[in-house]
């Protein structure tokens, strides 16, 4: 029996500031990168992003609030509310101290630390908010999520670079088989996108510079590719055990069947060549769920659109699946959302869930010229009607953070 069931889902995201926008758009193919608005970007060797647009955070909290928050931690409160209105689930005195958040961020508020740099030089020491460092600290986003919803269990806030999105639904997966909590609100939140932040990820060689044409910059797996695309944005779902979810009367999508995260000590921003680190993710999630990679019916890669990552994940996929990953359909949203860091991994879970409640695999855009190191099925550019019962999830994070997840029907 899966112990951990996700009976919510919410979303902000560069294509859609709900999950049937996000879905609809995801499966149609629809890229969300354009040129950025949020500042003036024209003097950066990089000037596109896949920004959330129309997003007004005074409909999800007061503007009080709105003032004393980055924007990352506004995306997760959003994302959260809908999450639980989706579930149906009302936290009170009666249930608050069975309900925790694990909410997951790979730099938090970070990337204001530019602005309010700016700021001390402008005007001087008593130019700074009191409340900068509670606003950009990493665990705000979990610690404003459980202030706005009233949830008093465990509060969690891990970063694991580009891999924290999928492993707040592995952690939430523990608390619950810890029996820590009865429901955990759990997800990944991210918004990055700064003169400073892009100008560094761009001295990395991390970034497309493809700026003529946008949405056609990010493109996994495919020979040209040449970096990817800077998105943000939140993927938030009500994670809870089976037993508390029948009980009340819970919606169900899908099982959390196993998770697991491990660590390449190779390099500090490059993943080891050889995937072996990938790999075991992989497998201990298939070990965890007591399952075979032949009852895997997709894979949403972590497929970030760089020259390193997308051979190596490759590689890895093919340690832990033999023959079968020839069969198997790998998927990378990131070809349509960017690459929202912290939100990711999450990103990818909640297309898996979709996947499962639908029968529909969205495609990886922009594959026009396969990579002859990159041979495996990516579903090239549009999205395929087939069933999914079960379906992995990868992300890899800056450092060596590997997290295999594994959704199941």
């Amino acid at each position: 029996m899966i112990k951990a069931v996700i009976t919510g889902l919410g979303a902000i995201t560069p294509i859609g500031l709900t999950v049937k926008e996000f879905w609809h758009n995801l499966t149609a193919g629809v890229s969300g990168a354009d040129y950025i608005t949020a500042f003036d970007a024209t003097d950066l060797p990089v000037r596109i992003a896949c920004e959330v647009k129309g997003f007004d955070p005074a409909n999800y909290m007061d503007r009080k609030l709105v003032r004393r928050t980055a924007r990352g931690t506004q995306f997760a409160i959003a994302a959260s509310r809908m999450a639980l209105e989706d579930a149906g689930l009302a936290i009170d005195t009666t249930n608050d101290h069975d309900i925790g958040v694990v909410m997951n961020t790979g730099g938090g508020g970070i990337a204001d630390v530019e602005d309010a740099t700016r700021t001390l030089l402008d005007k001087g020491p008593r130019g700074i908010s009191p409340l900068f460092i509670p606003s950009i600290m990493p665990n705000a986003v979990s610690c404003l999520v459980s202030m706005v919803t009233g949830a008093k269990g465990p509060i969690v806030t891990s970063a694991a670079a580009c891999a924290s999105g999928n492993y707040a639904l592995v952690e939430a997966r523990r608390l619950l088989l810890l029996n820590e909590a009865m429901v955990l609100i759990a997800g990944g939140t991210e918004s990055g996108t700064k003169r400073l932040t892009l100008a560094a990820l761009d001295r990395m060689g991390a970034l497309s510079r493809r700026d003529d044409d946008p949405q056609r910059a990010c493109r996994p797996f495919d020979k040209d590719r040449d970096g990817f695309v800077c998105g943000e944005g939140a993927a938030v779902m009500v994670v809870e055990t089976e037993e508390h979810a029948r009980q009340r009367g819970g919606h169900v999508y899908a099982g959390i069947a196993g998770g697991a995260i491990t660590g390449d000590a190779y390099h500090v921003a490059a993943p080891d060549p050889s995937g072996r680190g990938a790999a075991r993710a992989m497998q201990l999630a298939l070990d965890q769920a007591g399952m075979q990679p032949g009852e895997i019916d997709c894979i949403f890669a972590h497929g970030t659109s760089t020259a390193l990552n997308d051979v190596t994940e490759t590689k890895a996929i093919k340690q832990v699946f033999g023959q079968h990953a020839y069969e198997v359909p790998v998927t990378a949203t990131k070809s349509m959302v960017g690459h929202m860091l912290g939100a990711a991994g999450a990103i990818s879970a909640l297309a898996a869930v979709l996947s499962i409640r639908d029968g529909i695999i969205p495609p990886t855009i922009n594959l026009e010229t396969p990579d002859p190191e990159c041979d495996l099925d990516y579903v090239p550019n549009v999205a395929r009607r087939q069933p999914v019962r079960a379906a992995l999830v990868n992300g890899f994070g800056l450092g060596g953070q590997n997290v295999a997840l594994i959704i199941k029907a």
